[in-house]
């Protein structure tokens, strides 16, 4: 469908998006800028995604149009078929070489985009209705064993007997992924106030703005009241009531706490080199391998979907080689 052309100048039938006179690779700057922020508050207002998930959706989008434009000839959103799209995922996944789990991100995403458009008008039909994206890959998620997740937190405890305050910080960020398995954003945006060390809960904001209290154990609690002790010899003007900052007094933010992990980790002879979301996981997991239910899982990671959770059910190689011990007869 190469080469069809724009609809002639003039005003647009109504619930048409136009976007005449394309750039250098994309709509028109306004036409464009205007979709992207009108769509960029559905995501964030009405849909309640994360900051992360909206960049991600509008860069999909940024990258839809100017395929629409350049590949197919496609100026107006009226004119988008299936097989458009069909093709842009292709292209995505054979040329671009996309992982699958990108794939059919992007295959959401544009399903998001003209389930939005059509029901404001944009567009009189939904030509992604029948778009269909590969399966993402079944994949388990790397994880530390028990033994290595205590070597990690007793590298960090030593690490914090100096006068640092920031290894005394590094301790309780580790401390706390850990043992409440949040996520990395999630730990970022904690204020002060969002820790009770009496009850020993975190008060979180989680995914689609919903909140959820966690509980935390005590080594948590005993390596946050530390920090909190040295956190005042940090503090500056731009601190806030933010609970974990930087030598400058700044919020930290994602990439700073992944330096923290990958850094402290690497000093564990032979754990995996994991990030943030390898702490969430090993937490999930060993919950789930000292018996804990699915759905308190669910629960404590903030989880939608209890589908979401059982990707952890796996069984440890520990775990099966005890049962198989205890059960089979000549074990």
């Amino acid at each position: 469908m190469t080469g069809r052309s724009a609809p002639p100048p003039g005003p647009d039938p109504p619930g048409t998006a136009r976007s005449a006179d394309l750039g250098d690779g994309g709509a028109s700057q306004d036409w464009t800028g205007q979709l992207r922020t009108a769509y960029a508050r559905h995501l964030r207002a009405e849909r309640g995604l994360s900051p992360h998930t909206t960049r991600a959706y509008l860069g999909d989008l940024t990258d839809l149009l100017g395929f629409l434009e350049r590949d197919r000839g496609v100026t107006d959103l009226a004119d988008v078929e299936l097989a458009d799209l069909r093709t842009w995922l292709a292209v995505s996944s054979r040329e671009r070489g996309a992982a699958r789990s990108t794939v059919a991100r992007r295959a959401a995403a544009s399903r998001t985009f003209f389930r939005w458009a059509c029901r404001t008008g944009r567009v009189s039909s939904d030509p992604s209705l029948r778009l269909l994206a590969p399966k993402r890959a079944s994949t388990l998620p790397a994880v530390l064993r028990q033994g290595e997740a205590h070597a990690l937190l007793d590298v960090a405890q030593q690490a914090a007997g100096d006068d640092d305050p920031i290894t005394a910080r590094d301790r309780a960020i580790l401390e706390m992924l850990y043992a409440s398995g949040v996520r990395v954003s999630e730990l970022t945006a904690l204020d002060v106030d969002d820790i009770d060390l009496n009850d020993q809960v975190v008060r979180v904001m989680g995914k689609g703005s919903k909140e959820r209290v966690v509980p935390f154990g005590d080594p948590a609690a005993r390596a946050v009241q530390a920090w909190l002790a040295r956190r005042p010899s940090m503090l500056a003007a731009s601190s806030g009531a933010a609970l974990f900052v930087g030598r400058r007094g700044r919020r930290v933010d994602p990439r700073q706490v992944r330096e923290v992990v990958h850094r402290l980790i690497a000093q564990v002879p032979g754990a995996p080199d994991l990030g943030p979301h390898g702490l969430r996981h090993s937490t999930a997991t060993h919950l789930l391998d000292g018996g804990a239910d699915l759905r308190v899982v669910q629960e404590l990671l903030g989880h939608a979907s209890l589908a979401t959770t059982q990707i952890y059910t796996h069984v440890s190689p520990e775990r099966l080689r005890a049962s198989y011990e205890q059960a089979h007869p000549r074990a």
